[in-house]
């Protein structure tokens, strides 16, 4: 052999010879479904029960000879023929399932006999005249009836006697051996009773079952959600005719998920699916795992799905419902739209209050963005770290309902309901070779409902356990309008289609239950004031109060009230004159919990994107309080300001460093990351200086940028007020007057027209409007001074309505304001200028 050859050449053989084939591929292992015969036995397999039989044999016959001495083994082998027969009785059948099993493994025609046409056959025929339930009661019976005669065969050699006698003379035996039985039981139960007892009891609870006839909730009392309900409704399909999906090849989905901000009819939806289907309905509290002792919950959880088992056997099918099912545990991440993809979750509860902070002239989109910066902010330095996460909870940390098993319980749960079950099913068949008999199908929805699915573990909503994942966000407005029609026709009232279209468009962001609620207190307000039946006054008055709520008990001074309403009269105007995509709701200068002053904005139509024109105008918003100060008080500001910057400030960081809408388009975070240097350049250029951190360029570069920014739209709004001047004074003078005012109200003010509390026409006199002037003259050398002198607030003819504000069409006569600003329609007090009724 030349060993020069590459040692591929010389295992290929001499030159010029045909190259030997390839290996065949190694064949897998053949799935028992796929084969033709049966799967042949190991040696041990087939003489195992011989030998046990054969050794059973030869005890009976050495029991014969230790009985009697003189017996010898000759005679005691014959003495065993005779009264052993049932021995070899056993040994004839066993020899003959052996020979039955050896053809099978040889002959596929044999094999498919017995098992697809004879036994085959059989199932098929039982499982269409027997109901699943009955078959399991069937086979519970036949399991006591196959004990009962082993323990009467063993008890009559034991006594020596047949086996029926033995059963005849249980109940003699039970009581001879009962003392002793009774202590054995005695000395184990007070060891673990204790335990048993304290662990039962604490297993318990925490699971309500409601039987079909409990459940009265239907698809027709969910409003709001339709295109959430139709999803919905295909569970429904599922659970009565399951054969649709399995006959083609496909499994029913059991398990469905439900998440978004609370109260939009979660739970609602899976009783309607109960109530709908006409199945029991099994509710989960959400504390049901949270235990102290390691264990309960995974007792909670097999006992659940032990009961779930039984009723879908009874039943047809079950509904089980999580409520709050983030209670489970709290890993895992659900990704959702980006920024700008609109609100994901409810506001966090400390930025939900409007006010005069900066985030009540901000939409509820930029509100939740600037939320989520500052939240980001407490835990990682970088403020970008996951920007297009929308999810509340993924601040949560450690602990949990679902530690200690309990989730792994739930998760072994939900993908074991195809195992079979059954200790005579799992153990004794396979003794005897027999493959175990899978369970009926379990026909179990599993429903939950969390507005925090980032928490949820992400095994738990892989296919398979939770199939289907739909979003109840909240409702569009012509949802809003199907739910406040709803509930207002379970009162009496006086709305008209038109008002009730007005609430839903100034309730952008409402839910079911928080429509349900406002509703609820509009009927309060009414019985209130004497009466039954619900007008739009009420309806205004309990909305101020859901969001506002009640006004502290506390008065201005003269000059501070004026400042306070210049203040928000600035931010109303700028509001007014650029935001094209919001509408103001509400403006006030009444004092609550954390602002002395607010005007909030709602957007007209349900929109998803937002734009760089929008972002901006909502910076001049947030900048038009310090600029109309600045003016208004001889370049003088309050501190109240503060709140309006750090909103102005943040919108203007994300427009520069982030989403494109400044002077440059490089992503700021990217350029931190990989140390690139200013992004855009900067003032001090791209290319980074010696020894320069380049974490110092790349922040000084876009604070400048977003210095320039701001200082732009400050000038920007300098020029709207200065043209406005008049303007402003008209709404600081109105807010004082009135305290609150509604969006139509500031736009009688502008528009110089009748609204619904102000009429806006005097504001169009130039003698009145010289008046005001010369007020606000007067109030800002007090302000200067801090003069104690008086204030005389200017009155307008007319300025307020003789009957109920909020009532359309009525005709304004002249009721001027008490001492501090209040008039009796706005719930003024002679006696301590405060009603606390108002709102």
């Amino acid at each position: 052999m030349d060993k020069s050859q590459p040692p591929d050449i010389i295992a290929a053989g001499p030159p010029g010879a045909p190259p030997p084939p390839p290996p065949p591929p190694p064949s897998g292992r053949v799935r028992d479904e796929d084969r033709l015969t049966r799967k042949p036995m190991s040696i041990w397999d087939r003489i195992k029960f011989l030998l046990l039989l054969g050794i059973v044999w030869l005890l009976l016959v050495w029991s014969v000879m230790a009985n009697n001495p003189l017996v010898g083994f000759s005679d005691a082998v014959r003495t065993e023929v005779r009264t052993g027969w049932w021995v070899f009785v056993l040994l004839v059948l066993e020899f003959l399932r052996q020979v039955h099993f050896f053809i099978s493994e040889r002959s596929a025609g044999y094999h498919n006999f017995w098992v697809n046409t004879f036994f085959g056959g059989f199932e098929r025929s039982t499982h269409r005249r027997i109901s699943d339930w009955s078959r399991f009661r069937i086979s519970r019976v036949l399991t006591w009836v196959f004990w009962i005669a082993i323990i009467a065969i063993v008890t009559g050699k034991v006594i020596h006697t047949t086996p029926i006698l033995a059963l005849l003379r249980a109940p003699q035996l039970i009581w001879h051996v009962l003392p002793f039985v009774i202590q054995i039981a005695f000395t184990l139960l007070f060891v673990v009773l204790q335990f048993v007892a304290l662990f039962w009891f604490m297993s318990r609870g925490g699971v309500d079952v409601y039987y079909p006839d409990d459940i009265k909730t239907r698809f027709s009392d969910v409003w709001g959600q339709d295109h959430v309900l139709q999803r919905v409704k295909e569970n429904i399909i599922f659970l009565e005719n399951p054969e649709l999906v399995e006959e083609r090849g496909g499994y029913v989905p059991g398990g469905l998920l439900l998440w978004g901000p609370p109260g939009t009819g979660k739970t609602l939806m899976a009783e309607a699916v109960a109530g709908e289907t006409g199945r029991p309905y099994v509710f989960v509290d959400p504390g049901a795992f949270i235990n102290m002792f390691m264990g309960v919950g995974i007792l909670k959880v097999k006992s659940l799905f032990r009961k779930l088992r039984k009723l879908a056997l009874r039943y047809g099918g079950v509904i089980v419902f999580f409520d709050e099912a983030d209670s489970l545990g709290n890993r895992g991440q659900l990704a959702q739209g980006g920024v700008g993809g609109g609100p994901g979750t409810a506001t966090p509860a400390p930025f939900a209050a409007a006010g005069c902070h900066g985030f009540s002239y901000l939409s509820e989109d930029t509100r939740w963005l600037l939320t989520k910066e500052a939240m980001a902010s407490e835990v990682s330095e970088e403020p970008g770290t996951r920007r297009n996460r929308q999810m509340v909870g993924g601040m949560m940390n450690g602990g949990g309902g679902g530690g200690m098993g309990t989730l792994q319980a739930l998760l072994t749960e939900l993908s074991g309901l195809k195992k079979p079950r059954g200790f005579v099913n799992r153990y004794v068949r396979r003794v005897f070779g027999m493959r175990p008999k899978p369970p009926p199908k379990y026909r179990i929805l599993v429903m939950m409902a969390t507005n925090m699915p980032s928490a949820l573990d992400e095994a738990l909503l892989r296919p398979g356990r939770i199939d289907r994942i739909y979003k109840v966000g909240y409702p569009s407005k012509a949802g809003r309008i199907r739910t406040y029609e709803g509930y207002f026709s379970k009162v009496q009232h006086e709305l008209t289609a038109e008002q009730i279209d007005k609430l839903a468009t100034i309730t952008p962001y409402a839910t079911g239950a928080t429509i349900k609620d406002l509703v609820n207190e509009s009927l309060i307000t009414a019985i209130r004031n004497g009466r039954d039946v619900i007008t739009w006054p009420d309806v205004i008055k309990a909305k101020q109060l859901k969001e506002l709520g009640p006004p502290e008990d506390v008065e201005y001074i003269e000059r501070e009230r004026h400042a306070v309403a210049v203040h928000e009269a600035c931010h109303a105007l700028v509001a007014f004159r650029t935001r094209q995509h919001m509408e103001i709701d509400i403006a006030t200068i009444e004092k609550g919990s954390d602002y002395l002053g607010m005007v909030a904005s709602i957007p007209p139509e349900d929109q998803f994107t937002r734009w760089r024109s929008e972002y901006e105008t909502d910076i001049l918003v947030s900048l038009a309080s310090l600029a109309g100060e600045r003016m208004f008080f001889d370049q003088d500001s309050s501190s109240g300001v503060s709140g309006d910057l750090e909103s102005a400030t943040a919108v203007a960081s994300f427009m520069e460093g982030f989403w494109g809408m400044g002077t440059t388009v490089s992503s700021y975070s990217t350029a931190r990351r990989l140390e690139v240097g200013s992004p855009g350049g900067g003032r001090g250029g791209g290319a980074l200086k010696k020894g320069e951190n380049p974490e110092l360029q790349v922040r000084r570069a876009l604070a400048d940028r977003i210095e320039d920014k701001l200082n732009t739209l400050l000038s920007r709004v300098e020029e709207i007020l200065k043209e406005d001047r008049n303007h402003v004074l008209a709404l600081a003078h109105a807010l004082e007057t009135h305290k609150t005012l509604s969006g139509e109200d500031i736009v009688a003010v502008m528009e110089h027209t009748r609204g619904p509390l102000v009429d806006g026409t005097p504001y169009g006199d130039e003698n009145f409007l010289a008046s005001l002037s010369d007020y606000h003259l007067a109030a800002a050398r007090a302000h200067r001074e801090h003069s104690q002198d008086r204030l005389n607030l200017p009155k307008s003819d007319p300025v307020a309505a003789s009957v109920s504000p909020w009532a359309s069409g009525v005709i304004l006569a002249d009721d001027p304001p008490g001492l501090n600003g209040h008039n009796q329609e706005n719930g003024y007090n002679p006696e301590n200028g405060h009603n606390p009724e108002s709102s």
